[in-house]
């Protein structure tokens, strides 16, 4: 059946008409799905039970419910792990800021893209996310704060881009004025280099800001941490952000994991700068989160000074990323592939989260 939540507001009228229900039930149930996050159609109160039932058998309510919630001592942060209808798990993590909350939302259940440093992948990667999963975790999160969310960033498990549709369905349901009428100036999605789907979304015009996962100044380095370089390398991703810049008129924000021994150099700092200047962009610069597994070693403060310096010098706008919610693991991942290791018995899985 049919996910009600994930359906734009056309095609949720169309749907209703078609049950030869009156038009202003769209707003109704529109409202209900993306402004009140109902879980069930039996909250939607001002609908008669008759009309409640048809809904119930003829289309189902992605749901999206807490299975863990951990919240950092250190900040406030809060992450969350997340339970599917199906069984699947994904991450968000809710940030507090001096302008509101940020959250960073999860678009697969695993990822593909096997990037080197990160924890996402090593779970495997299971589906896409429904356009109602995406934006269900927003919903969940603020009915557990009791608070708004005001800033949204798709930079949880999974690529993006790598799930457009549901992606671009999500945009459109989250700015829409009668649900969180979240503007897409407050929303930013991060890929990992999906060229064709840069250009994509640099034709949708939407106002959002791209974020870019970086990582390297050149091919050698990139290739190793980031295996979708070896598809669409350098010299196509760079020129795909500086035409997003140019199209949008929005800064382009390259984030950089900053690895010990890896891509932490003064050298690499000035062939980065060399290849950034002639584009619109902010530099993100990450200590790495430590993910066991892999063995890479977050870079001395000292070294992440002198990168920034470096940057700077060169005329490329840097920023060091604050690192909230360390004390809980906060980087996505996590928690899904030590929930998904117990639920298996795997031998030697983590212990049980308390």
């Amino acid at each position: 059946m049919t996910d009600l939540r994930s359906l734009s507001r056309e095609t949720l009228a169309a749907e209703l008409a078609a049950l030869n229900l009156p038009a202003y039930r769209a707003d109704q149930v529109f409202a209900w799905l993306q402004k009140r996050g109902a879980r069930s159609f039996a909250e939607m109160t001002d609908l008669s039970k008759a009309d409640r039932a048809r809904l119930a058998e003829r289309f189902t309510l992605s749901a999206c419910a807490a299975e863990r919630k951990l919240v950092s001592a250190q900040d406030g942060t809060v992450k969350y792990l997340f339970r599917l209808a199906d069984g699947e798990y994904v991450e968000s993590v809710v940030m507090r800021y001096r302008y509101g909350l940020t959250i960073c939302v999860s678009t697969q259940a695993g990822c593909k893209m096997g990037c080197a440093f990160c924890a996402s992948g090593l779970g495997g990667f299971s589906r896409d996310l429904l356009p109602g999963e995406i934006l269900g975790q927003i919903l969940e999160a603020q009915r557990d704060l009791g608070e708004m969310i005001s800033r949204v960033v798709l930079m949880g498990m999974g690529e993006p881009l790598d799930n457009y549709g549901n992606v671009l369905a999500f945009l459109r349901l989250i700015s829409h004025p009668d649900g969180l009428n979240i503007s897409l100036r407050k929303i930013s999605l991060s890929t990992c280099g999906l060229v064709p789907r840069i250009h994509d979304l640099r034709r949708e015009r939407l106002g959002l800001t791209l974020s870019v996962s970086l990582h390297a100044p050149n091919d050698a380095v990139r290739d190793r941490l980031i295996p979708v370089n070896r598809r669409w390398p350098l010299a196509e991703l760079l020129p795909a952000c500086e035409a997003y810049a140019r199209d949008t008129s929005r800064r382009i924000s390259f984030e950089y994991a900053l690895i010990r021994n890896v891509n932490d150099s003064p050298a690499c700092a000035r062939e980065l700068a060399g290849k950034l200047r002639p584009i619109l962009c902010h530099v993100n610069l990450i200590p790495v989160n430590d993910v066991p597994e892999q063995g890479f070693v977050r870079s001395p403060a000292a070294a992440v000074a002198a990168f920034a310096a470096e940057l700077e010098q060169r005329g490329l706008p840097a920023t060091v990323r604050r690192r909230l919610g360390g004390d809980i693991d906060a980087s996505c991942g996590q928690l899904r592939r030590r929930q998904t290791m117990q639920n298996l018995g795997t031998p030697g899985a983590p212990a049980p989260l308390k």
